[in-house]
């Protein structure tokens, strides 16, 4: 039998795996994870980079480019990849790890805990395609990254926005002592948060980017620029939609949270690139339970306990919940 084996699933090109979460005509920057490592390195000598055979498809190409003296590949082995970063760590470099975030997370779990978490090492992990962002199935789709990285103990976790999130996080992650997960959005990455005034990335720290009197929407990463869109998309429909960007999931910033949701009575809805089970939803729900805050209403927009399929991007994403057009339906149903 020639093609597809039965009860198979179809072979996806490689333009499913690198295919660009930017919308038709969106403005975008090419790779400013690589970019700003490379500039900053140039300033700090104790840098170094290291990839599991994943340079090209992480942007540390650049990184090995710009200076290969501090490069190392490490090959298809993450556990690996985990250990020698730490050991690096320990004799007074800044290791930055890269890698898939299944690969990065699942399989190399153990070290990440034991080697690096475990003794405070200051070690740099990101991971590109987070959550639901390559059209390959569940070997490649890292929808339990969060959940999984949010239980190592004093973990910093980052998931930013678009390409200026990431150009300001890579000298904070840098100068914050101890170790840090990432989620690293790579190649033609949106720009978005120049349009918010004033708005800059502070590690650890929250962000209200609009106001809005119906909706709240707290969201990290990809879902904030799609937070974005649903608000001006429902102004048109007279309903008011806020957004408060968190680019840090731990430690969360519980303070803005507590106050945009007790700003005024309206309803919640958690937004995230991530399942529904231990990634940002149920860790604000947490907050507001332990600090006795109750929302009109409350509802997590993420994407479902299950094994998602493969397909392009815009397919899933409509079908999981997390496109532009599915989420502003989504959110107006949940007004009533």
């Amino acid at each position: 039998m020639s093609g597809t084996a039965a009860g198979a699933k179809p072979r996806l090109t490689t333009s499913a795996m690198i295919a660009s979460i930017a919308s038709e005509g969106q403005r975008v920057r090419a790779a400013p994870f690589g970019k700003a490592l490379v500039a900053l390195a140039a300033e700090q000598p104790q840098i170094v980079g290291l990839s599991a055979d994943l340079a090209k498809y992480t942007d540390l190409h650049l990184f090995a480019q710009a200076h290969p003296e501090r490069y190392f590949q490490m090959g298809m082995a993450e556990q690996l990849l985990m250990a020698a970063a730490g050991g690096m760590a320990k004799v007074g470099l800044v290791p930055f790890a890269t890698t898939y975030a299944v690969f990065g997370t699942r399989r190399a779990y153990d070290f990440i805990h034991q080697v690096i978490a475990e003794e405070n090492l200051n070690v740099k992990i990101c991971c590109a395609l987070p959550g639901l962002t390559t059209g390959y199935g569940p070997s490649h789709q890292a929808t339990d990254d969060l959940a999984m990285m949010r239980a190592v103990p004093g973990l910093t976790i980052v998931d930013p926005c678009d390409a200026i999130d990431i150009e300001q996080a890579v000298p904070q992650i840098a100068a914050h002592p101890g170790p840090v997960y990432m989620r690293l959005l790579r190649g033609q990455v949106p720009v978005v948060l120049d349009e918010i005034e004033g708005y800059r990335f502070e590690l650890g720290k929250a962000k209200v980017l609009r106001e809005g009197a119906d909706v709240l929407i707290i969201s990290s990463g990809i879902l904030t620029m799609r937070a974005l869109e649903v608000a001006q998309d429902l102004a048109a429909d007279h309903i008011g939609v806020a957004v408060l960007h968190c680019p840090t999931i731990k430690p969360l910033d519980e303070a803005a949270i507590v106050a945009a949701v007790q700003a005024r009575p309206r309803l919640v809805v958690v937004a995230e690139n991530h399942s529904v089970i231990g990634g940002l939803g149920e860790a604000v729900a947490a907050v507001l339970l332990r600090h006795r805050v109750q929302p009109a209403g409350f509802q997590l927009a993420g994407l479902p306990d299950a094994f998602l399929d493969a397909g392009a991007l815009p397919t899933l994403h409509d079908r999981y919940g997390i496109s532009r057009s599915v989420l502003g339906a989504r959110v107006k149903a949940w007004l009533g």
